[in-house]
């Protein structure tokens, strides 16, 4: 395993990093055979937004007695509501979500303090200018915090972020795909459905991000890196063509200023899969010469199982549900092994009642309703 600075931080991360995710639904043991495996790998950097208090116990019962190996990226803000997750700017429920994420990893400090999912302009600028700031600065001056992070989907807020001197790193949203949509101030409309605008080639003001980035001292951990997986299928990807995952891995290890990719795992093999591209070829890492011939296709719109969708009023898993019906369309037939997963499932998709708000969440413009009622019928509700 090869380690990058992060920025200023100082700190030597893993290129590939433990994105936690898809650990929400594993049981305890999957989950620490998995981060001890990923901790044998060499792993040593894991990202944690999810605020599920079990998934946040079974990883801190994983890393119990290897705590000091593990630099981890806790969220600020990502809070436990009536059972589900909400993302929050509430001082109170933001202090008391950060306490549980301290005790359920039986730690007395979080390595990279992270400023939760920040997309919005305005979002940004009740942070900076109310109380959320302040409790971050409080944290980081009682060595709670040992740095501040920032998560964003906007280059237009990363670039805010950046140059505003507050955050020391961030978790930003880097695959081929998202790089060629131009820069938008409005996020709803930079992840809209309208791929026209797309830049033919890798949008410069993201190039620019990424080299403000490297001279400011901001180190990047990259999210999305597979876009959901998408860029694995030639007929889901939005280029015509297939990467490997050692493709999209360079590809984001090659933007500036990027230190470590955090991909998530569910099985060991994923692991393996991953760590691979330590000892990759040249040929096998080449990304560019497959682009370069790939025709120009829209991503934008597709879900790519972030889970920024809840809550649901109907505690609908909707990232799970996209994921089956995706796994399920691209067979001719059903195949009965995700028909038994979607089987087990509490909450179908046939319980939507078309509210939309997941959709105002969303970060892709994801049309999520439309495809509740596709779901449904395609599982035979």
């Amino acid at each position: 395993m090869q380690y990058r600075r992060l920025g200023n931080t100082g700190l030597m991360v893993s290129e590939i990093g433990l994105g936690g995710e898809w650990l929400e639904r594993l049981d305890r043991e999957t989950c620490a055979e998995i981060i001890k495996y990923a901790e044998n790998a060499g792993i040593n950097i894991l990202d944690c937004w999810m605020s599920n208090p079990e998934v946040r116990s079974n990883i801190g019962y994983a890393i119990k007695g290897s705590r000091e190996k593990w630099i981890v990226q806790g969220h600020i803000g990502s809070t436990w509501q009536n059972g589900q997750y909400v993302r929050s700017r509430d001082i109170e429920l933001a202090k008391a979500a950060f306490e549980d994420l301290l005790s359920r990893f039986q730690t007395d400090y979080i390595d990279l303090g992270m400023i939760h999912y920040v997309d919005a302009v305005d979002d940004w600028n009740e942070i900076v200018n109310g109380p959320f700031l302040k409790y971050i600065y409080e944290l980081k001056a009682q060595g709670r915090i040992r740095h501040i992070g920032l998560s964003t989907h906007n280059p237009e807020i990363a670039k805010l972020a950046v140059e505003s001197g507050i955050i020391e790193m961030m978790l930003f949203s880097v695959n081929p795909a998202f790089d060629m949509l131009p820069v938008n101030g409005d996020a709803e409309v930079y992840f809209g459905d309208d791929f026209s605008t797309a830049v033919n080639g890798i949008s410069q003001e993201r190039v620019e991000l990424y080299k403000l980035c490297e001279q400011k001292g901001v180190g990047i951990t990259v999210m999305k890196g597979y876009a959901g997986g998408r860029l694995f299928d030639e007929k889901r990807s939005p280029f015509g063509v297939k990467l490997s995952p050692v493709q999209c891995l360079h590809y984001c290890l090659t933007r500036p200023a990027v230190a470590s990719v955090m991909v998530g795992f569910s099985a060991v093999s994923h692991i393996d899969e991953a760590v691979s591209y330590e000892t990759a070829s040249a040929d096998e890492r080449d990304y560019a010469s497959l682009l370069a011939r790939a025709p120009m296709h829209a991503y934008a719109g597709q879900c790519t199982y972030c889970g920024h969708c809840k809550p649901c009023p109907k505690d609908i898993d909707i990232a799970m549900i996209n994921k089956l019906y995706d796994l399920a369309i691209m067979q001719k037939d059903l195949p009965d092994s995700i028909l038994d997963h979607y089987r087990v499932i509490k909450t179908k998709a046939g319980d939507c009642i078309g509210c939309k708000t997941c959709e105002s969440r969303c970060p892709f413009g994801v049309n999520i309703a439309d495809r509740m009622k596709q779901t449904a019928e395609l599982f035979g509700e």
